[in-house]
């Protein structure tokens, strides 16, 4: 804090503080050439901007003395302490804020034994590297504080390394990537604790100043929550925050931050827990989440990256002891992380591969070595410039090392780490689920949420939910799709503005609604929001849903239900979605046909929901009474299965004279029979478990073809407010024979299109679902003809 103090006191301000900007804008600037010349080889972000401020450092361009000269001012590190403080506040804030506490919860142990073997071993190595370390640079006093940075700098782990890192490649939603982003927080929290103890420890007063940081701490969390309750009242009918409101939260946070490190210790820790405790659901979390991330993975990270890569100075290496130093560092941190790694995956029973790459990331460096290197030299007169560069050679190499690793292995076994669980069918109920639900309108929102609640009926059963708002692109900016959204809305204005014209003001009553059903039932929706025109959209729900790695897509269907109960068509474009999101979307599909005004509602303790599946047989509606596992856990929910079985056996055709329709029609029967005996044994397994227990109903309807199977739908039609049906793959079923003659909707399958028809003239809301085919295993979906978009 001297620096900073002597930051504002300082008479000669432009110069540095120009100097300052034009490295910022030079950073920016090549390490955007950089990354655009390294993305396809595969290399992430941090890499390209520590390359960048190599260039214009000391090592490249800064050794010609006229670029020395405008670069390096005299008052330069007071203000390059200061942008890096309040960066490092900022995005400290933003990962607590992100924190994903649920999965935290459930996996603490995986989470604390991989951190744990990680500390253990690489402390181990680093405390016996110091005595080597401190031979070779010859230090003479302080040896213990010396020998428990050599610990930290090969024990840590920087988590805004590592989470900028594993977001770039799309691997943060990865189970190995959740547990890396987990631990590295754990890691590094531990360092830095480690090291507020040892300053505890070392001076006596240090307690007490301890003490007032942890009621600060938590003042400012209490007074955060507070703020945020009261701008969400404030700004009911607003779509974000104004930034007045939103600065004041964060000068709480930085203010906190001054006074913890005038106090002499660090202030990540309490900046981490602050985001943490500030509440999940609101404008103002919204807000806060979408400026944040914006300025931190755009500017902040990338600037403070560029500023580690600046620093490094290649001049150090030219000693021979120093090169020695560095080498035996860096060796002893990847070794530590391997074999700690190794080990705890060994123990948990992770795979080999994935502990691999685990073990690499965690040795991303940046960030907590970083501060207690910064620390010790602004504090202590013996910390001397060569070690201080050592350090930061070593963290720079172990960065560049790691990061070219991690993208070289994830690339190179794609198939290996892609998504797997893309299909519920073989989901154990009790493991978490992933989903995602797509609304074009206000008025898709309330049966949405409704479902949402029936998915995550138990806490048993752990669930992910991922609100996608699809907003048509508007004719006049359609020259611009090939933009990014933040993009167009920069060149429209303020990109926050509440007057912007994407999603109008659906986007206030979806918050809101989303907003509420957050507060009574406790479940966090994330929300996204995807701009294209309607041939398009189809593209992001499926890039989205491979992102995000879910499990199943839940659409809407292209009609909407009147005020007199009968459906009439809504936005064009609509039905074309859903057909191509059924063809190529990278896991299973639902298509949900809302009559909330009739049908499924929110199930509450005043309004219980009968749902009914209707089990034909066939994969889809194995992936149909899979995703009833789910909703058979809510307390509100009466599920009740009924089974359509044909009154007698299939018949064989007439063998034909021509021997290849003979085959095709052996290998149909062979195929149906084969279907027969997965869905008994499936369906034997869901009454074993789910059935005999009283959670749900069972009953057997028999029929001989179509036009019973129809009059008994009529029948139970007024039942329920839910029927969930299989979209197809029932082979040569008898019961469904005839049923597609008068088909009007494809998508929906035979059953489904009768249930959505006029024809029956239902009440009740309809869910069919398309279980997941990949392209390779000949199950491509040839029953849904694409409709001509014109395209």
């Amino acid at each position: 804090m001297d620096q900073a103090k002597r930051l504002l006191c300082t008479r000669d301000l432009w110069n540095p503080f120009n100097t300052t900007f034009v490295q910022t804008c030079g950073m920016l600037l090549v390490s955007q050439i950089f990354h655009v010349i390294l993305k396809p080889l595969g290399q992430p972000g941090p890499v390209a901007q520590i390359l960048a401020g190599l260039v214009l450092g000391p090592s490249l361009l800064c050794k010609i003395e006229r670029v020395r000269q405008i670069f390096i001012q005299p008052a330069f590190e007071a203000y390059s302490f200061l942008l890096l403080f309040v960066f490092r506040i900022l995005f400290m804030f933003s990962i607590g804020l992100e924190a994903d506490l649920p999965y935290m919860s459930r996996n603490m142990k995986r989470i604390g034994v991989v951190a744990a073997w990680n500390l253990g071993v690489c402390g181990a190595f680093g405390a016996a590297a110091s005595f080597f370390v401190i031979y070779l640079l010859k230090v003479a006093s302080h040896r213990f504080a010396f020998a428990i940075i050599i610990m930290i700098i090969v024990a840590s782990t920087a988590s805004p390394v590592v989470v900028r890192l594993v977001a770039e490649l799309r691997f943060d939603t990865a189970d190995t990537g959740r547990l890396a982003i987990s631990a590295a927080l754990f890691i590094e929290l531990f360092c830095i604790a480690w090291y507020s103890t040892y300053l505890a420890f070392s001076a006596g007063n240090m307690f007490g100043f301890a003490l007032v940081c942890i009621v600060g701490t938590g003042i400012v969390a209490y007074a955060n929550r507070f703020m945020a309750m009261w701008c969400n009242k404030r700004n009911r009918n607003m779509k974000f925050v104004p930034g007045t409101e939103m600065s004041a939260i964060l000068l709480l946070v930085i203010l906190l931050s001054f006074m913890i490190e005038k106090l002499g210790f660090n202030s990540m820790i309490s900046c981490f827990l602050v985001g943490v405790a500030f509440p999940r659901e609101g404008k103002t979390t919204r807000t806060l989440l979408h400026r944040l991330t914006y300025a931190v993975n755009n500017f902040i990270l990338p600037i403070y990256f560029g500023f580690n890569g600046f620093r490094f100075d290649v001049n150090y290496l030219i000693s021979v002891r120093n090169c020695i130093v560095v080498a035996l560092v860096i060796v002893l941190g990847i070794g530590g992380k391997i074999i700690g790694t190794l080990c705890a995956c060994h123990h948990l029973n992770i795979p080999r591969n994935d502990a691999v790459v685990l073990a690499f990331i965690l040795n991303l460096k940046g960030h907590g070595e970083l501060l207690v290197i910064e620390a010790f030299s602004r504090s202590d007169t013996w910390w001397d410039d060569n070690t201080h560069k050592l350090v930061i050679i070593i963290v720079v190499i172990n960065t560049l090392i790691a990061g070219p690793v991690v993208s070289f292995i994830l690339r190179r076994d794609a198939k290996y780490f892609a998504h797997k669980l893309t299909f519920l069918e073989f989901l154990d109920p009790e493991k978490e689920l992933r989903f995602q639900l797509c609304v074009y309108e206000s008025r898709h929102i309330t049966s949405k949420l409704g479902l949402i609640a029936s998915m995550t009926g138990s806490n048993r059963s752990p669930t992910v939910t991922y609100l996608l708002h699809l907003v048509e692109l508007q004719k006049r900016h359609r020259r611009k799709k090939k933009l990014m959204y933040h993009q167009l809305q920069h060149q429209d204005g303020d990109q926050f503005s509440d007057d912007d014209e994407y999603g109008g003001n659906d986007i206030v009553e979806i918050n809101d609604a989303v907003d509420a059903f957050t507060t009574d039932s406790k479940i966090l929706v994330h929300q996204n929001k995807a701009v294209s025109y309607f041939p398009k959209v189809y593209e992001d729900v499926c890039s989205s849903a491979e992102d995000l790695r879910v499990s199943i897509v839940f659409l809407t269907f292209h009609k909407h239900q009147r005020l007199d109960g009968k459906l009439e068509n809504d936005k064009d474009g609509m039905r074309i979605v859903n057909q191509k999101v059924l063809r190529h979307a990278p896991c299973s599909v639902g298509i949900f046909v809302d009559r909330g005004l009739t049908g499924f509602q929110l199930p509450s303790p005043e309004l219980a929901q009968n749902v009914a599946t209707l089990f034909f047989g066939g994969p889809d509606d194995r992936e149909a009474l899979a995703c009833c596992k789910r909703i058979a856990m809510h307390p509100y929910v009466n599920l009740t299965i009924i089974r359509f079985l044909s009154s007698g056996q299939p018949k064989k055709k007439e063998v034909h004279d021509r021997n290849g329709e003979d085959e095709e029609q052996h290998i149909s029967i062979c195929s149906y029979e084969v279907d027969m005996a997965i869905d008994n044994v499936f369906m034997e397994d869901f009454c074993n478990r789910y059935v005999t227990s009283g959670k749900v109903k069972y009953v057997e309807k028999r029929t001989e073809n179509g036009e019973q199977t129809v009059e008994i739908l009529k029948e139970i039609g007024e039942m329920y407010s839910l029927f969930i049906v299989g979209k197809g793959g029932r082979g040569n079923s008898p019961m469904t024979t005839g049923m597609s003659d008068w088909e009007e909707c494809p998508e929906l399958g035979a059953v489904g299109d009768i249930l959505a028809s006029a024809e029956l003239n239902l009440g009740a809301s309809v869910l069919v679902i398309q279980q997941h085919r990949s392209a390779t295993d000949g199950h491509e979906d040839n029953e849904n003809p694409v409709l001509d978009d014109g395209d």
